[in-house]
């Protein structure tokens, strides 16, 4: 059974979460912290975009879970100044699906889908002439008497987002005019958008308070929003709605998330490397079974954040912990890049 539940990185939603996160997303491209040479394109073609009075070209989002690329999509359909329709991947199941969405858009709208790198590649293929000539072709009628017929669509901007580009087929990803990568977020950004969302939530909070929250937050905002949330509700029973650099050291105590921001499923993760495997190598599915989680949750979620600290690294081989894990468990590294089984 997954852990998931247990992380404050947990890919699973709740309706609080959505409620609250629509809140404190940003509206307009001004309001959007971080991520500013993204944020730069962004408004040089929109702006060009608008001038022209066209659709603007295609844009895929590539990045972690929670950088913002959904507030991104949003934002874009806002400064067009016109409507944007959201799906993902997963839930178009069949041509017909795509097809229905499509033909239902109005000149320049946004079509937002997410994890676009889990559509089909039978539906896939309708987006083609869809995003290159604003054509579709549908099939009427079946056997020896079905029939062809092309129907033009209005020019549109499809929006994609994606955690895992490298899955998505080459004629997809050549189809798009802009493709941009949200990275993790700064400490100093980190630090203003928690500050921010605090604002909007009426939660009394210093400026040690707001780097204790910043610094555990993964440089993900939607990992900071949570963490808020939670120290916001420590706060209003232990320390009278207030919090200071303290009160939020003692929530993130409660809950289970260190001082680099891990939390109990990436220090199981790192502790299955250096603990079961002597260090690793050690395959993604064994990986998983030992901790308790899905692999996608492992590869998505925690595996990019391990990297970027520097505490894993990827071989042709599996997963291998570096110095630096060890020093982080508080265990003394033995100086081999393998162990002596596996």
């Amino acid at each position: 059974m997954s852990n998931g539940a247990n992380s404050i990185t947990s890919k699973e939603v709740t309706d609080e979460d959505i409620a609250l996160d629509l809140t404190l997303r940003p509206k307009k491209l001004s309001e959007f912290i971080g991520q500013t040479a993204s944020k730069e394109q962004l408004r040089i073609f929109i702006e060009a975009a608008r001038r022209r009075k066209e659709a603007l070209d295609h844009v895929l989002l590539s990045g972690p879970p929670g950088l913002g690329k959904t507030t991104l999509a949003n934002i874009v359909a806002t400064e067009l100044g016109v409507n944007i329709r959201s799906t993902s991947g997963p839930a178009i199941e069949r041509q017909g699906d795509l097809a229905a969405i499509l033909t239902n858009l109005e000149p320049g709208d946004v079509l937002f889908i997410d994890e676009i790198h889990r559509l089909p590649r039978t539906v896939e293929e309708i987006l083609y002439p869809a995003m290159e000539d604003f054509k579709i072709d549908i099939v009427i009628g079946k056997g020896p008497g079905a029939r062809t017929v092309r129907l033009d669509l209005p020019r549109f901007t499809l929006v994609g987002a994606t955690t895992r580009m490298g899955l998505m087929s080459a004629p997809l990803l050549s189809r798009f005019g802009v493709a941009l990568r949200l990275e993790y977020y700064p400490l100093e950004d980190m630090k203003k958008i928690v500050m921010r969302s605090a604002k909007i939530l009426g939660v009394l909070i210093d400026d040690e308070g707001c780097s204790e929250i910043a610094r555990r937050s993964r440089g993900t905002p939607r990992i900071g929003n949570r963490l808020l949330r939670r120290v916001r509700d420590f706060a209003e029973v232990e320390a009278n709605s207030f919090i200071d650099g303290k009160v939020a050291s003692k929530a993130m105590e409660l809950l289970q998330v260190d001082d680099a921001g891990l939390d109990v499923i990436d220090r199981a993760v790192l502790e299955v490397v250096v603990g079961k495997f002597s260090g690793g190598p050690v395959g993604l599915k064994t990986l998983a079974a030992a901790v308790g989680e899905e692999p996608d949750t492992i590869e998505e979620v925690h595996e990019p954040f391990l990297m970027m600290l520097g505490f894993i690294k990827r071989t042709p081989r599996g997963r291998v912990a570096t110095p630096r894990a060890y020093e982080h468990l508080g265990r003394e590294y033995g100086g081999l890049d393998t162990p002596l089984f596996h």
